[in-house]
């Protein structure tokens, strides 16, 4: 990564390409924060853009081209569909923009680690969702664990199962093929909270099926109409950490039981659950060792702190990480890291062998708990 520098001052400003579902929370978000200035919304549906600049008191609509041209730019806002995240983000870096890309960074490794090699040639940052993580719920309970509230950490057990998205979702297609699936849609969160509490991956096994070769829509425009599951729909993934530790998580949509956001972390002295990192906020609590076999256990609650917002939360962070030179959280390089884990899942599950982790990643570092999202700070 090239050297960082100061650059610029007031709020950065950013443009959104990708004017679908989430771009909703995203625009409502990033206007609430002083720090940034959204001033043109982009999609290949410019009827759309329009539709969400207007809700969204947004100057400016268009295409992406136009976003891409704009030249109070500063941060791409990239909410486009997976297959084509790599590509965009490189299409921004290629402009002279810096880029906050919806999770994953890409889907291939060769087309990520690309886009990270000409932002580094370019100077330019990317940063990579999910920003869930850096909320106070998942941040509060990984600065209990660097306290040694739990001692070392050993090992984890993550679970997120459920019927799928078709229950809500217009147009759930592309969560099943290629580059989505429960593994790269929601892996992002599990996979990016045990990185930053255990560190790097350093090699993972695991199993994957498929309960059917297609699936239907279910509700909107759409509905009745099947589209085929590209991506195991159920896997099973087991990671050993560079550090040592260990974890076990189950990726499913095809569990009539709902059971999401269960992350818990065993350590020495205790064991932590975390919340939802799927969300920005949440429950953690630690229980101790039982003193004697006829003792009880009960659980301490882990104190949260900081301010709850939603997503846009890592694109702030960035935002004033580049005004400011230091390097931000929510890095390319966590982002790639996430992905050749999730790659290496899917290899190890289509193999049945264990598969090493190519990439590798620094520490990342705790959230000031005084860090203010509606604060101007540039």
């Amino acid at each position: 990564m090239s050297e960082l520098q100061p650059l610029g001052s007031g709020p950065v400003g950013v443009g959104v390409i990708g004017a679908g579902n989430i771009s909703d929370t995203y625009l409502e978000n990033l206007n609430s924060f002083p720090d940034v200035e959204v001033l043109i919304v982009g999609d290949l549906d410019e009827t759309r853009a329009a539709e969400q600049a207007v809700k969204h008191t947004v100057p400016a609509s268009g295409s992406a081209e136009d976003v891409l041209t704009h030249p109070g730019v500063e941060l791409v806002i990239n909410l486009t569909i997976p297959a084509v995240h790599a590509a965009v983000s490189s299409a921004a870096i290629a402009a002279g923009k810096h880029v906050w890309s919806e999770k994953p960074i890409g889907i291939d490794r060769d087309s990520a680690a690309a886009l990270l090699a000409q932002a580094d040639a370019a100077g330019l940052r990317v940063g990579v969702a999910p920003d869930t993580v850096l909320g106070p719920g998942i941040q509060s309970a990984k600065r209990a664990i660097e306290r040694g509230d739990i001692g070392r950490p050993l090992f984890a057990q993550t679970t997120m199962q459920w019927q799928g998205p078709e229950i809500f979702h217009p147009n759930p297609a592309f969560l099943f093929a290629t580059g989505a699936g429960p593994l790269f849609d929601m892996g992002p969160y599990y996979f990016s909270t045990l990185v930053h509490i255990f560190g790097p991956v350093a090699t993972v096994a695991a199993l994957g099926l498929k309960a059917q070769e297609a699936r239907s829509v279910l509700v909107g425009p759409l509905a009745g109409q099947t589209f085929p599951v590209e991506v195991p729909s159920t896997i099973n993934v087991l990671a050993e950490f560079e550090g040592g530790g260990q974890s076990q998580s189950l990726l499913s949509t095809d569990s009539p039981l709902l059971l999401q956001g269960v992350v818990q972390i065993s350590g020495t002295e205790g064991t932590i659950t975390l919340p939802d990192p799927n969300m920005f906020t949440g429950h953690s609590a630690i229980i101790r060792p039982l003193a004697s076999r006829d003792s009880e256990q009960s659980w301490t609650e882990v104190l949260e702190e900081g301010t709850v917002v939603g997503r846009g939360l890592g694109a702030l962070e960035m935002a004033r990480a580049i005004r400011s030179g230091r390097q931000h959280r929510a890095t390319g390089e966590l982002g790639y890291h996430v992905l050749d884990t999730m790659l290496a899942a899917e290899e190890s599950a289509a193999r049945r062998e264990f598969v090493a982790v190519r990439s590798s990643v620094e520490p990342i570092e705790a959230m000031p708990i005084d860090f203010d999202p509606f604060a101007a700070t540039l």
